[in-house]
């Protein structure tokens, strides 16, 4: 049996997540598989895409409310970038489309015109290393520094109903929430599969928790 399946809905390189995870040494499983994932010890949310089109794949493979019974079961779940956004209740990509309604709030769109230090212009997508602001210490994070670099690929952001849920902040000409921990959900908008020893890091904590 695996230590943890990951959502395979056909949104994003799912086996550089696979392999991030074998490099921690787990073993880490690709499904489609509705039951597989109900019945997962612990389950890992990717994807890079648009939020409409996520969420008609996972309802085309029957794995909307799978991931719902997952999460209710009370084991470990890991969002990771798209993974994050899809847990809120509507996305504003191309229209208004319904999440998967886990978490209370919506995914809007990083505004565009936005300026870094010294007035310089920065692009979006928002793509490259940035730090974290720590507003809760998640289970992820534990162990690590207070101040280290993530690597993100992201053209919207999260705005969750409850700020209580917030574990972590990241300042790219807005200040927008890079993190989430809730219960057994945490999730990310940034991609430890790419963040090098940082990520393997919190994969680790991942697989603990």
């Amino acid at each position: 049996m695996s230590d943890v399946v990951i959502v395979d809905y056909e949104m994003g390189n799912l086996r550089s997540v696979q392999k991030a995870l074998e490099r921690i040494g787990a073993r880490a499983a690709i499904s489609q598989d509705p039951e597989e994932v109900r019945g997962a010890s612990r389950l890992v949310l990717p994807g890079v895409g648009a939020f409409g089109d996520a969420m008609a794949a996972l309802r085309r493979r029957g794995l909307e409310g799978a991931i719902r019974d997952f999460i209710g079961s009370g084991r470990p779940f890991l969002g990771i970038c798209l993974g994050l956004q899809l847990l809120f209740d509507e996305g504003f990509e191309d229209g208004r489309h319904e999440g998967l309604a886990v978490l209370g709030g919506q995914c809007v769109a990083l505004p565009t015109g936005l300026s870094g230090a010294g007035g310089r212009s920065l692009k979006v997508p928002h793509m490259g290393w940035n730090s974290l602001q720590i507003e809760r210490r998640s289970p992820l994070l534990a162990g690590l520094p207070e101040e280290f670099q993530v690597y993100f690929v992201h053209s919207y952001v999260v705005e969750p109903a409850d700020r209580g849920v917030v574990s972590t902040l990241t300042e790219y000409g807005v200040t927008f929430v890079s993190s989430i921990w809730h219960d057994n959900i945490m999730a990310v908008q940034f991609h430890p599969e790419k963040s090098q020893a940082v990520g393997l890091a919190m994969l680790e904590n991942f697989m603990r928790a």
